[in-house]
């Protein structure tokens, strides 16, 4: 044992543990928000005390010479290390092949049978035929790949399957040694972060509510997957900026300065921020006399003109109607945990007509039935860049910023979160710009359009309140965090006051975003409370759960992980289940590259789901606190919390070590 358990030194070690934990949690704070560096300096502080405190003089020496180098290196994923292993023995095994052929490595549909598979014999087979290379069945092709592979410490064996899939079973030794070092890196689990994004210029655009309207569940998407987005790139180094493009400008506020105006009569002048303290009252009243009286209809279209014109007293009446929007956007922000740069469509409206004139004197846009329009392969109807009334659009304002993303900002990548129902603009958006040479080709710039599904009533339709209207978001919060505080009472009931507000608001709005995130983002999914709140199955209750009972084991056990690490213990697996949980841990950096590969924040829960199984699985097989292997453990179980608690924060949720 490499930790006295006095009762002191119990109270100290359950101390520290959640200390030097929330200590990783401001960190990727840090590394996200760009906090000042004066709080870098407090956390620099306080983790010097923790360590000092948790350390006896005998036991002040620093971490090994070894374990500082490692911890500057980025640690390549288990499957790319395989990948490399195989390529090259591909390479050997036909050299007469010409071009590289890479491997195929991939997760083991199978475990009984392997870890990974490699799944290149067929496709070898049928370019060998006719060659000096040739063999005479895919399953040769195996053999032969197998016996080329080079010396390596990864692989603990292979066998052939079927016509020639090669499975491959990771060596243990490796897994525990992979894992240690993660431990005792200075990096910690960063060092983990897929390569390839550092100094990646990355704009996001996700949320984009309207003014003058509030949240409802619909934004709740696209702000909550634009986020986890945002937060796995900052993970793996990129400089992402996050955009809101909300809805700040157009023909509805000359409909809300008018009715402002006439509200009071003495005008706009004499208008104050009553008018605008309820901007879901004032933009019904607003909308019902735009619908049903004329006179009012063609008064509003003034007032867009003489706001367009920028006469002070109509400007100063739309500066407060976003004022008082963004107010109420910043509450729901705040209780998200989501940090955001606001850059509407008025940013963008000095821009217009210089587009306007630029793609027409070009020749790429040109005018059709009085609208100025670019035509793009691919689809029946015109990109409208300028309404035959002179006005602007939608694609006006999209086109002006992909050409300022790109030449102003310098993007590599520019990622839009919208609703599926977008996608055609966003691909004739995309197309225009390509054609208009905004996006120009000397450099890779990579634009993705990232659609979502609806989110839908517990009856299947749309979801909607009982009155039939669009839910509100912050309706929808506070019954989240209602229902959680009545479940966390139950549980606890001496819980303080400040506990339970901070339990409840981490539990009700990480189960509200993990319901939405878990699903692919393209499909619909079924809103129920009862389900996303449930303690079983793949909701965030249940692995804000697991995590608090890896956090109590280490509790219990009176010994401060970060000790172990310090004085060089190490993870030895020995029983299969430790195993398993160890090669799930190193598949995490799999589980982030898929992530951004794709853009299905969804990989990251379906990892996270699947890593409190197989711990379950483990902790129900191998006693941790008082076994002879009890260091190693609880090694892996610090393991396992540090990777689910990555997961949760890329995901936005804050975890909780005591429920």
């Amino acid at each position: 044992m490499l930790c006295g358990r006095t009762p002191q030194r119990i109270a100290f070690c359950k101390t520290t543990y959640t200390i030097r934990s929330s200590l990783q949690t401001g960190r990727a704070l840090l590394g996200s928000r760009r906090m000042s560096n004066k709080v870098t300096e407090a956390l620099s502080k306080l983790d010097l005390m923790v360590q000092s405190a948790s350390t006896s003089p005998s036991q002040g020496q620093a971490r090994s010479v070894a374990a500082q180098a490692s911890a500057t290196d980025k640690v390549r994923c288990v499957r790319h290390e395989l990948v490399d292993l195989f390529s090259e023995a591909i390479q050997k095994a036909f050299p007469g092949l010409g071009s590289a052929e890479p491997a195929l490595v991939s997760a083991c549909n199978q475990p009984k049978y392997g870890d990974y598979q490699c799944n290149n014999a067929m496709s070898l087979f049928g370019r060998l035929k006719g060659t000096d290379d040739a063999q005479k069945n895919p399953r040769a092709v195996a053999d032969a790949i197998v016996a080329n592979l080079p010396p390596s410490e990864i692989i603990k064996e292979t066998s052939l399957a079927g016509p020639g899939f090669i499975n491959i079973r990771v060596n243990p030794s490796w897994l525990a040694a992979r894992t240690s070092a993660m431990l005792a890196s200075n990096e910690g689990i960063a060092s983990w972060a897929p390569e390839g994004y550092e100094h990646k210029k990355v704009i996001v655009d996700f949320s984009s509510p309207n003014v003058a309207k509030e949240m409802h569940v619909g934004h709740l998407r696209s702000t909550i997957i634009g986020d986890t987005i945002s937060k796995t790139l900052e993970f793996c180094g990129a400089d992402v900026l996050r955009l809101n493009h909300i809805g700040d400008w157009g023909t509805q506020f000359g409909m809300l300065i008018q009715y402002i105006s006439e509200k009071r009569p003495e005008g706009l002048n004499a208008s104050t921020n009553e008018d605008v303290a309820d901007l879901q009252v004032l933009y019904r009243a607003a909308k019902q006399r735009f619908d049903e009286e004329d006179d009012f209809k063609v008064r509003s279209r003034e007032a867009v003109t003489a706001l367009q014109s920028g006469k002070p007293e109509y400007v100063e009446a739309w500066q407060r109607i976003c004022d008082a929007s963004r107010r109420e956007f910043e509450k729901i922000y705040k209780r998200l945990g989501v940090t955001i740069q606001e850059r509407g469509e008025s940013f963008y409206n000095p821009l217009l007509n210089g587009v306007v004139d630029d793609l027409m004197d070009r020749g790429i846009a040109e005018v059709s039935d009085g609208a100025t329009c670019v035509f793009v392969d691919g689809h029946k109807i015109p990109l409208i860049v300028k309404k035959s009334d002179g006005g602007f659009g939608y694609a006006s304002t999209d086109m002006a910023a992909i050409k300022h993303r790109i030449s102003e900002e310098k993007a590599d990548w520019i990622i839009y979160v919208t609703d599926a129902g977008q996608s055609q603009h966003f691909d004739m958006v995309f197309a225009a710009a390509k054609k208009a040479g905004y996006i120009p080709t000397d450099r890779d710039i990579r634009i993705d359009h990232v659609p979502f599904g609806l989110v839908l009533g517990e009856d299947g339709k749309k979801f909607r309140s009982r009155s039939g209207d669009v839910v509100r978001l912050v309706e929808l919060l506070d019954e989240a965090k209602e229902r959680c505080t009545s479940t966390i009472k139950e549980r606890r009931p001496d819980i303080t006051d400040e506990e339970l507000d901070a339990a409840s608001s981490a539990m009700g709005y990480g189960a509200v975003k993990y319901a939405d995130l878990k699903g692919h983002r393209t499909t619909n999914y079924r809103f129920s409370f009862d389900e996303m709140l449930s303690l079983q199955g793949n909701t965030a209750v249940y692995l804000l759960y697991a995590h608090a009972r890896i956090a109590s084991i280490i509790r219990k056990s009176g010994i401060d992980p970060e000790d172990l690490v310090t004085k060089g213990a190490k993870i030895v697996l020995e029983h299969e289940t430790e195993v398993a949980l160890a090669l799930h841990i190193a598949r995490f950096p799999e589980a982030i590259e898929a992530t951004l590969d794709e853009l299905t924040p969804n990989r990251i829960t379906d990892y996270l789901y699947d890593l409190s199984g197989v711990f379950n699985q483990f902790y129900n097989e191998c006693q941790v606190v008082g076994s002879d292997a009890e260091d190693s453990r609880l090694l892996l179980c610090h393991a396992a919390a540090v990777v689910m608690r990555k997961c949760l924060s890329l995901l936005g949720i804050t975890v909780l070590y005591r429920i």
